[in-house]
């Protein structure tokens, strides 16, 4: 087994510098974001949460890296590469939501500000891109969970989730687009618990039960969920409110609401993909 020690190659070599380079374009859109701050809005909060996480992240696996800590993780109960490319595809996600949101509601002509902070995220989110692409080039890099289908599709459902619960608007005074809120929130905190326990082999193969018939319960209760949600949002958040002839996306209610509405089905799709390859793979078939 490896001992840990300071190895500055992991700093030096592209892979160390394309690090540096995220945590710096992620630290500087983050100052220049707060410079002028809009704490009343979701996704102003939304895109200040990724800006702040994402370098801390890659950060903490640039440490583990440096000092070869990693290499005891692999050994002792984690897929070290799987977990890494699993997280650039994470933040290559959120951060090209924040460049495009970022640029709807902020960049215009008349907000140099605006202009200025969609184009360091739009950087931003290129060099996560590159990371992600160079890993999953890389035939050397496993991809046993996270960054393989069964696990991107899990890590693509909590994306699409937060992107709704941010977006979530106009449901005040309507009892079924509570019932919608629901639905959106009981899968949710359950997704990251079975990603935690794939990541872990050992923890894992240490459970009482089978985790993966859960996983198949817990997809067909979610799949039931958003089919609810993709009946009950559209019907109350656009019966006797017709788009309106001045709606920009960046400011209007309705073009807000039917973002929710595109999004729950594209989760419910995502959900549908994952309870048939989760079918497949009890099935006793091989997962793509």
């Amino acid at each position: 087994m490896d001992k840990i020690k300071f190895t500055p190659s992991a700093l030096t070599s592209s892979r160390g510098a394309l690090h540096m380079l995220q945590v710096i374009m992620s630290v500087v859109t983050f100052i220049v974001s707060a410079i002028r701050s809009q704490p009343s809005h979701t996704y102003w909060i939304y895109c200040m949460v990724i800006w702040g996480l994402c370098p801390l992240l890659t950060l903490f696996i640039t440490i583990i890296e440096t000092l070869l800590i990693h290499k005891l993780i692999l050994y002792m109960c984690m897929d070290w590469d799987d977990f890494t490319t699993g997280m650039a595809m994470m933040s290559s996600l959120t951060t090209f939501a924040c460049a495009v949101v970022f640029g709807n509601f902020y960049a215009h002509i008349r907000s140099p500000w605006g202009l200025a902070v969609t184009i360091l995220a739009c950087i931003t989110c290129v060099l996560y891109c590159i990371e992600t692409f160079r890993d999953k080039r890389d035939s050397s890099r496993s991809a046993t969970y996270v960054a393989a289908l069964p696990g991107f599709l899990k890590v693509l459902e909590a994306f699409v989730s937060c992107i709704i619960y941010v977006s979530l608007i106009g449901y005040r005074g309507r009892p079924a687009l509570y019932v919608c809120i629901v639905a959106y929130v009981i899968p949710f905190p359950i997704i990251p618990v079975i990603i935690v326990t794939n990541i872990f082999t050992k923890l894992k193969s240490c459970l009482p039960f089978n985790i993966d018939r859960l996983v198949l319960i817990f997809l067909i209760v979610s799949v039931l969920l958003y089919v609810l949600a993709a009946v009950l949002w559209p019907v109350y958040s656009f019966r006797d409110n017709p788009r309106p002839k001045h709606c920009p996306g960046n400011s209007c209610i309705w073009s807000i609401q039917f973002t929710v509405t595109f999004f729950t089905y594209l989760n419910l799709l995502f959900f549908i993909l994952d309870l048939v390859f989760t079918c497949l793979g009890l099935c006793g078939f091989k997962k793509p």
